[in-house]
């Protein structure tokens, strides 16, 4: 018994080991305000910066603004832009002995978004909520560098002329979340999954974490998140990503 004990957590060890080897780890650091117009009524600012590449390299920071409306107990709708400036990955074309190499570079993307939610406690503190949220996300065309390399000829060129065309996307994100949600406790536990789709399944996230309420006013919030590619166009390529968030909120 012992045996199978001591492989199966060897199995796990290299099964992890190998989900590791196959994606990078991150930061998500969050800032959000908000307060209420009318007994229904929201209003709120955010802002957010992520890292990618082991913690090492920024991948973007972004300034949102959103409004919702609480249409009736249970349910909720709201919408809002949010800017962000992507550092986005360089990207590499081979084609024989010829290659086309695009450095990094920042960029400038828009995000609209529209959602409705809704929540029920289904049994004592067990809360279970559900959101459906559209977004369109708009890259903007922009002059970056492109270098062209011939490894026959032992030459490298600089495309002055590259520009890379913009871009825009429509998304369905589908949540489903469930939370401990206990009146005056100082955490509220949860875990979600999110599906990203756009025509297919593009990506995964899978979160857990807690809020923590530190007074009326303020709160916190600790969680990790993996993402899991699926779908992707080689031009939004990205890896699977661990990221380790934390968030402060203030209401007022």
């Amino acid at each position: 018994m012992e045996k199978r004990i001591v492989l199966l957590l060897l199995a796990v060890v290299a099964s992890v080991s190998h989900l590791f080897a196959q994606s990078e780890s991150g930061l998500i650091m969050g800032l959000e305000a908000e307060t209420k117009l009318t007994r229904n009524l929201g209003v709120g600012l955010e802002a957010d910066y992520r890292s990618r590449n082991d913690f090492k390299t920024t991948d973007r920071w972004s300034l949102g603004v959103n409004a919702d409306y609480k249409l009736t107990k249970w349910l909720k709708a709201d919408a809002g832009y949010t800017f962000l400036n992507t550092n986005f990955r360089e990207k590499v074309t081979t084609s024989g002995t010829k290659t086309k190499w695009r450095p990094s570079y920042w960029g400038a993307r828009h995000r609209f978004h529209a959602s409705i939610g809704a929540d029920y406690k289904v049994w004592s503190n067990l809360r279970v909520s559900l959101r459906e949220r559209w977004q369109y996300t708009y890259r903007p065309e922009k002059s970056v560098d492109r270098w062209k390399i011939d490894e026959t000829l032992k030459t490298k060129a600089f495309d002055s002329d590259y520009v890379r065309d913009g871009k825009g996307k429509h998304q369905l994100r589908s949540r489903i979340q469930v939370e401990w949600d206990k009146k005056r406790s100082l955490f509220t536990p949860y875990a979600n999954v999110e599906f990203y789709n756009s025509m297919a399944i593009e990506k995964i996230r899978y979160t857990v974490g807690t809020d923590i309420r530190l007074t009326k006013q303020h709160s916190a919030s600790l969680y990790y998140r993996y993402q899991d590619m699926k779908n992707v166009d080689d031009d939004e390529y990205n890896p699977n990503m661990h990221y380790f968030g934390v968030g402060y909120k203030f209401k007022f």
